[in-house]
């Protein structure tokens, strides 16, 4: 959908930034509220993350059937998904039904990012602007930008002196990329790396794997839906959605009782064995209460995990270098896998590791490590993202007193419950850091966020308040706790994007709430309930 050049200006009650689940979700909200939002989107069309990433392979690691709104019961019962784990398009197609179906399109301005918000405390206003000149005011500012959306550009001199083709997994080409009779490098064995390294090998000519740490992954065991098992959901969805709002990661599995210590070797390895042929992102980290806080516990499911990757990998010293040694299982983002380290037994695949033979430089022809020259037609970067803060501090957001979110996040991201910050009035931020955010299942975190900053406006309506802001103090005590939750855990233990440790520079601060969805949904209502405890209002 291209953007005209002709800037517009105007007054609004809510600017939205961003048109992924979260902006589109936002706008229907505020929508039945009878209120006017200007979207603004940088993308072409709606679909935010899933409208970027059209690397081969992409696909969510959370069920289709729980990976999906809520919010309306007819939508819900009227689309159907094709596969236990959707692919891109598939979640892109859905995405556009949504907007369809409830003509969210219609106040958005794609191709158009916004490059700053000012607040004035003296009108009670955001004044927002964009690349395209547009100047916007609005008494709240919604940052629904993702978590995962700004591209983390890879760290490597002479880029530019490459001859080759260069793409990055987080701004594919919608045109797609020909990889036929190609040399190829992948840099990078994260998620969108472990994803789309087994399509690009069975094209290539020949692809090198370059891995500076590598990743715990388990099979997705990927397949059509049973349609009596759809069909028997969708008549309990109501009951199913409400299990998922007070769970712990937003899908409903049971809560594990036993300590990985308690159970027999054996009884042990069933269970592992279970999981793994069932294909679930969280079955492992849930296998037993013990494996996130007991680092014994943890090394169990370490070992079990890296005994499969040698059992399927033919050669032993690629199966080495394929098995996470340096943190728990965990500690980095856990990847769902379609056949990845199958795909290092092919003859036309070969893996560099990075920590032995770190990358100088890119050269006209291909790559130079410390060892040896490698060359290559096209470069894959697969180097992820700069998680939750990055997309929030792309842009210069002023708050009060003219202080910018970047100065205020200096040391690390501050928030009162994941959804505002101190000196930053009328601005709510969706799944942002100190939320459940990326550690749960999206969806359900972000309707929670929607439905929750909704009601503040609308509470703020109904009791003439013009401006909210959280206290100091109440941030401050969030943020402790959110920190205090995580050091009883053995997530901050590994060099991770959730502590932004792949970002040089960025302040290590292990982000997310780790509590679970429902404990969170309970603070988040007593907040609330109690009009809107660790607030100030004017």
């Amino acid at each position: 959908m291209t953007r005209t050049s002709q800037a517009e200006t105007g007054s609004t009650d809510v600017v939205v930034v961003g048109a992924g689940f979260a902006g589109l979700y936002m706008h229907h909200r505020l929508r039945a509220m009878g209120l006017m939002a200007v979207g603004i989107e940088a993308a072409g069309d709606v679909g935010g993350t899933w409208w970027w990433n059209r690397y081969p392979g992409a696909r969510c690691d959370i069920r289709s059937l729980d990976y999906s709104y809520s919010f309306d019961a007819d939508l819900e019962q009227e689309w159907n998904w094709s596969e236990k784990y959707a692919t891109q398009p598939e979640i892109l197609s859905y995405v556009n039904h949504v907007s369809d179906r409830f003509d969210l399109r219609r106040d958005i301005r794609f191709e158009t990012r916004m490059t700053s918000a000012r607040w004035s405390d003296s009108a009670n206003e955001w004044t927002v602007e964009t690349d395209h000149g547009d100047q916007w005011t609005a008494r709240f500012l919604v940052m629904a930008v993702g978590a995962l959306s700004a591209a983390k550009e890879p760290e490597i001199d002479d880029i530019a002196s490459f001859n080759g083709s260069i793409v990055h997994t987080a701004k594919w080409p919608h045109e797609g990329v020909n990889f036929a009779d190609k040399l190829v490098a992948v840099i990078g064995t994260g998620s969108s790396g472990i994803q789309s390294i087994p399509l690009i090998a069975q094209q290539a000519r020949h692809l090198t794997v370059f891995q500076r740490t590598p990743n715990f992954a388990v099979p997705a065991q990927n397949g059509p839906l049973d349609p009596e098992m759809v069909a028997s959901l969708k008549q309990r969805y109501r009951e199913h959605r409400a299990e998922q709002r007070v769970s712990h990661g937003g899908v409903v599995s049971p809560s594990p009782e036993q300590s990985a210590h308690e159970v027999a070797p054996d009884e042990r390895t069933m269970r592992f064995d279970a999981i793994w042929e069932e294909g679930m992102l969280f079955g492992f980290l849930g296998s037993f209460n013990d494996v996130m806080i007991d680092p014994s516990a943890n090394a169990i499911v370490s070992d079990y995990l890296r005994d499969r990757i040698r059992s399927i990998v033919s050669d032993p010293a690629t199966a080495e270098l394929l098995c996470p040694t340096s943190y728990p299982v965990g500690a980095k983002r856990l990847c769902l896998d379609t056949g990845y380290f199958e795909t290092f037994n092919r003859p036309n695949v070969s893996l560099v590791d990075l920590r032995s033979t770190p990358i100088t430089r890119l050269i006209p022809n291909g790559i130079e490590t410390t060892e040896s020259l490698h060359e290559f037609d096209v470069i894959v970067f697969a180097t992820g993202f700069d998680a939750m803060t990055g997309p929030l501090l792309a842009p210069e957001i002023i708050g009060k007193d003219g202080e910018t979110l970047r100065d205020a996040w200096s040391a690390g991201p501050r928030t009162y419950l994941g959804l505002t910050s101190h000196g930053f009035p009328n601005m709510f931020m969706i799944t942002a850091p100190g939320s459940p955010s990326v550690m749960t299942n999206m969806l359900v975190s972000i309707e929670q966020h929607v439905d929750w900053s909704s009601e503040v406006i609308a509470w703020m309506a109904e009791h003439g308040v013009q401006q909210i802001e959280p206290d100091l103090e109440a941030q401050d005590a969030w943020v402790d706790h959110v920190n205090e939750i995580a050091n009883f855990t053995l997530f901050p233990k590994g060099n991770s994007w959730y502590l932004g440790a792949n970002v040089p520079g960025k302040p290590r601060v292990f982000m997310p709430y780790i509590a679970g969805v429902g404990p969170y949904r309970e603070i988040c209502d007593g907040v609330a309930s109690d009009n809107y405890r660790g607030f100030t209002f004017q």
